[in-house]
C-alpha cells in the first residue's frame, strides 16, 4: 500500500514522525510536508509565491519526502500533482497536537489536507490528539491508537474520495474506553481576545488560548472525547443546504 503523510504541524513535528512510524508497519509511506508550523490556516493555499521543496531525510540518510513552503492543502495538491511517482493509495494527515472536532475542523490544516486528498478522489483520514499544555503529548502511544483506526476504516469497501476525522483523547490523562462513530459538535465555541496596548499607545489584541465548547451537543465528537472514546466522523465537503436548496426551487426570481 502506497500512503502519502502529511500535516499542518510541520514535516520536523514529533506528531508525523511518530504517525510515520506506525504507518510503515501496513505500507509505504512518503511523507510531504509544510516545511513549518501551519496550525488553523484552513483550506488556504499559496498563490503568489513560489512553493520551494527540499528533500528531507531520516536519521538513518534515507529519504523520507519533501518539506514544502506553503499550506497543507498545497503539500497534497503538490504531492499529487508532481512529486511522486505512483498516487497514493491512502492519504493520512497527523498526527495533530491538539484535537480537531466540532468546528475546529473548519479552522484546521490537518483536516483541509484530508479535504484536499478527497478531492483527488483518494480516501482521507485527518487524525488528531487532544493535548493539554505544558505536557508533551505521548505521540507514540497516540499513533498506535490511530493506527488501529486506520486499520479498521481501509478493511472495509470505501468509495473513492471517503474522508474521515479522527480524534483521540489525551491518553496519558484518561483511560481509552473504545471507537464511537459520531457526528461533528457544532454547539458555540467560547472565544475571547486579550486586549493590550503597545508602548506606541496602540491597541492591538492577542487570541485567548481557551477555545473550547462549553455546552457540547450530545452525541457528538466533543462529547465523545470527554467521555474517553476515539471518535471517528465521516465528513464532505459538499457545504450545499440540500433543504433549503429544495425551499428554494419554489421561489419565484425576476430580474
Amino acid at each position: 500500500m502506497r500512503i502519502l503523510l502529511t500535516n499542518d504541524d510541520g514535516i520536523y513535528a514529533p506528531g508525523i514522525r511518530a504517525m510515520r512510524k506506525e504507518l510503515q508497519k501496513i505500507g509505504d509511506v512518503t511523507v510531504v510536508s509544510p516545511a513549518g508550523e501551519q496550525s488553523a490556516v484552513g483550506h488556504s493555499i499559496t498563490l503568489l509565491t513560489p512553493l520551494i521543496t527540499q528533500q528531507v531525510v531520516d536519521e538513518e540518510q534515507k529519504p523520507i519526502g519533501w518539506a514544502v513552503e506553503g499550506r497543507p492543502a498545497d503539500c497534497v495538491k503538490l504531492a499529487l500533482l508532481e512529486l511522486l511517482k505512483e498516487p497514493p493509495d491512502l492519504i493520512i494527515s497527523g498526527l495533530n497536537a491538539g484535537s480537531n472536532a466540532g468546528i475546529n475542523v473548519l479552522y484546521s490544516g490537518t483536516v483541509a489536507a484530508a479535504v484536499e486528498g478527497a478531492f483527488f478522489q483518494i480516501t482521507s483520514i485527518a487524525v488528531s490528539l487532544v493535548t493539554n499544555k505544558p505536557e508533551a503529548p505521548n505521540f507514540p502511544k497516540a499513533a498506535g491508537y490511530a493506527l488501529g483506526v486506520i486499520e479498521q476504516l481501509i478493511r472495509h469497501p470505501l468509495s473513492r474520495g471517503s474522508l474521515f476525522n479522527v480524534n483521540i483523547p489525551n491518553v496519558d490523562r484518561i483511560p481509552i474506553q473504545g471507537v464511537r462513530v459520531v457526528r461533528q459538535n457544532i454547539a458555540p465555541y467560547k472565544e475571547q481576545y486579550d486586549r493590550r496596548v503597545d508602548p506606541r499607545g496602540r491597541t492591538y489584541f492577542w487570541t485567548g488560548p481557551d477555545f473550547g465548547c462549553p455546552d457540547p451537543h450530545p452525541d457528538t465528537d466533543e462529547t465523545a472525547l470527554r467521555d474517553g472514546y476515539i471518535t471517528v466522523t465521516p465528513l464532505h465537503f459538499n457545504l450545499t443546504d440540500a433543504v433549503m436548496l429544495e425551499k428554494m426551487k419554489d421561489w419565484e426570481w425576476t430580474l
